[in-house]
């Protein structure tokens, strides 16, 4: 049987960036869900009230607005930080996120990089411009933007594990399987490393340690059709055909239109759903 290349597996969390000093956590990606309720949202209107004049207080409510979807009061909040201080990188960070939820990538680069000009350390934002640049096909850059971000923050598991999807784009599959190691050895409760260090082995051809990490992957996060899809994968190239076929149909079950995972169904005997 023809082998077929992998469904390699991209992370798409786009985070909002909080100020990397002390003070309230304005991270999209990691506070709570109840950072966008109402009741917070009043809140933090009332600590602007109280310093009307602090950019991190607009930055921190503007993140919570972006948390509730409330795109067009993140964005008046983001732009009303910069106005009180233009040299204010993580309020450019966050605009440049809601700028990419609408679909503005050139936009967002922009203000990534302003927010580099304003703080060459910021290392998120050299791993979200990374982010677009390999999302673009252009992975040579976003190499570049990972390799600044871990030089910056070298314990970042998701820096290495970006790093390792930029390698993955580039045809170099054992040096990413060293990224997703790293990362894994940072934080190795996360799904994603896993199924981004299978999708390596895949690529390789080493089924059985491919299959081992994707299961890994799949403990940790069972309503991943890439991960599902690339179980169905290797067990195709183990030549288990019964055992492809279901992890395809587990696939299809959660996004029943991904034509990976369609195409791996017909070729293992059943019908896209």
């Amino acid at each position: 049987m023809r082998k077929r290349a992998p469904a390699i597996a991209l992370l798409a969390a786009l985070g909002l960036a909080g100020c990397q000093t002390a003070g309230p956590v304005a991270d999209l990606s990691n506070v709570d869900p109840t950072t966008a309720s109402p009741a917070n949202i009043e809140s933090l209107t009332a600590v602007i009230q109280q310093n009307p004049s602090d950019p991190e207080a607009y930055n921190v409510r503007g993140a919570a607005y972006g948390r509730a979807g409330r795109y067009d009061d993140a964005m008046a909040d983001f732009n009303q930080a910069l106005q009180l201080d233009p040299n204010f990188a993580p309020a450019y960070a966050n605009r440049a996120q809601i700028l990419r939820r609408q679909g503005r990538d050139r936009d967002a680069l922009a203000d990534y990089n302003r927010a580099i000009q304003a703080d060459p350390n910021y290392a998120l934002a050299y791993m979200s411009r990374g982010n677009i640049y390999r999302q673009q096909g252009r992975p040579d850059l976003a190499l570049a933007d990972y390799n600044m971000a871990i030089t910056i923050s070298p314990t970042d598991a998701q820096a290495f594990y970006n790093r390792g999807l930029a390698y993955q784009a580039l045809g170099q599959y054992q040096t990413s399987i060293e990224d997703f190691t790293t990362a894994i050895g940072i934080s190795p409760r996360a799904a994603e490393p896993y199924g981004g260090r299978g999708a390596s082995y895949l690529a390789l051809g080493d089924a059985k340690s491919a299959l081992d990490d994707i299961n890994e992957s799949l403990r940790r996060n069972n309503r991943s059709y890439e991960g599902w899809t690339n179980q169905g994968l290797a067990y195709e190239q183990l030549g288990d055909i019964q055992k492809a076929h279901t992890a395809f149909s587990r696939a299809l079950t959660v996004k029943n239109d991904y034509q990976p995972a369609q195409e791996g169904l017909r070729r293992t005997g059943g019908a896209a759903a």
